[in-house]
Formats: structure tokens, sequence, C-alpha cells
């Protein structure tokens, strides 16, 4: 699933905002959706709520999906409180780790003001979260478009891919367009960053 599919998706499941954190290593993501709004989002980081947040620590020790309501984690600092109180009412967290791919975790925050979600839309994100971790690290490029990746981080410029190849310039540039959207890049710079930190290339 594209990336901008998901986000539609995830704006209909989670009508009242959510975020999003695509492949997180030590400290930041790779990537990330956020569609919270931008008074929660002050109010979380002036006030250093991640470190305090109930949600947060479930994260980084379960894999699958809990919905706010059924949390167990203590919440001294109030944190869930504080977000019912913007009108974030119904929270889940859900959280996805590769085996495969050690130190890396991506997870989402979902709200809704209406009513709690349901399994099924749990299960959903759940699914649509570990196709975005997988997509977002690089599983998803096909072996044409790495090579030309590849070709492209030796310094070779398109032309020069196009004769190695021996396909178009056109054929090159295709390869390097999706391979870039498929990795989230805005970029041929940063595209080659990200596949250089996912030890792609």
């Amino acid at each position: 699933m594209d990336l901008r599919d998901c986000d539609t998706r995830l704006q209909v499941l989670a009508p009242a905002g959510f975020y999003v954190a695509l492949r997180v290593g030590y400290a930041f993501p790779e990537s990330e959706l956020n569609r919270l709004d931008c008074a929660w989002v002050d109010r979380y980081t002036q006030e250093g709520l991640v470190v305090q947040d109930p949600s947060m620590r479930w994260i980084y020790g379960n894999l699958g999906w809990v919905r706010w309501g059924d949390m167990t984690l203590e919440d001294p600092r109030g944190v869930q409180q504080m977000a019912r109180e913007m009108g974030l009412r119904f929270g889940a967290t859900v959280s996805f780790s590769d085996p495969r791919d050690v130190g890396r975790r991506s997870y989402a925050v979902l709200f809704r003001a209406d009513r709690d979600f349901t399994d099924a839309e749990l299960d959903e994100v759940f699914a649509t979260l570990r196709d975005m971790h997988l997509d977002a690290s690089g599983r998803s490029l096909t072996a044409a478009e790495l090579e030309a990746i590849r070709f492209r981080a030796d310094g070779l410029l398109i032309k020069q891919i196009a004769a190695e190849l021996d396909i178009s310039e056109s054929g090159v540039k295709a390869r390097l367009t999706s391979a870039s959207r498929k990795l989230g890049a805005k970029n041929a710079i940063e595209m080659l960053a990200i596949a250089t930190s996912r030890r792609l290339i």
C-alpha cells in the first residue's frame, strides 16, 4: 500500500488524529505521519510528556495493539486525561517490530472523539503499520530499483546508468522515481541517504 493510501485510510479510522513513527532507531523515526491537532502536539512537546506517557512505555515493551482504556500502566502525569480534555477521548496504541530488523520499531497512536476503536479496526491498523514498516525497510524495492540506486550511489549519471543497464534514460529515471517514492524520499539525495541508512547499498 502506498504511503498516501495508508495516510488516507488512517484518517478514516482515526478521525480525531494520529501519529505514526516508522522505523524508529535510537531516538528518531526514519519517517513519520502526524495528523494530530497542533494544540495537542504543542502541549505534549512543551511539557515533555513523551517520557511520562504510558503509551510510549507500552510501545517499547509490547507488540500488537491496546486501547488506552485497557492499558494497565500507571499514568502519574495524567497524559491520557490531558488527551481526553483536548477532545482525544478514545485512544489506541499500536507497535510493530520485525525480528529480522533488530533495533527498529514502528508505532502508531490513534484517536477518536466519538467511540472506542473496534478490534477489527485495530487489527487493520496493525496490518497497515506492519506493511508500512516493511515497505520502509526497502523490502518492497525491486532488484532493478536497487541496481539503479547502487549505480547512482557510485556517482554515475543517468546517461551512464542507462548505458550500463542497456536501457533508456527514461527507464532509469522511472526506476529511481519509483524507489524514491517507496522509500518516502523527497529527492535523490534523500533517497541515497535513506538507502544507505537502511544498508540497502
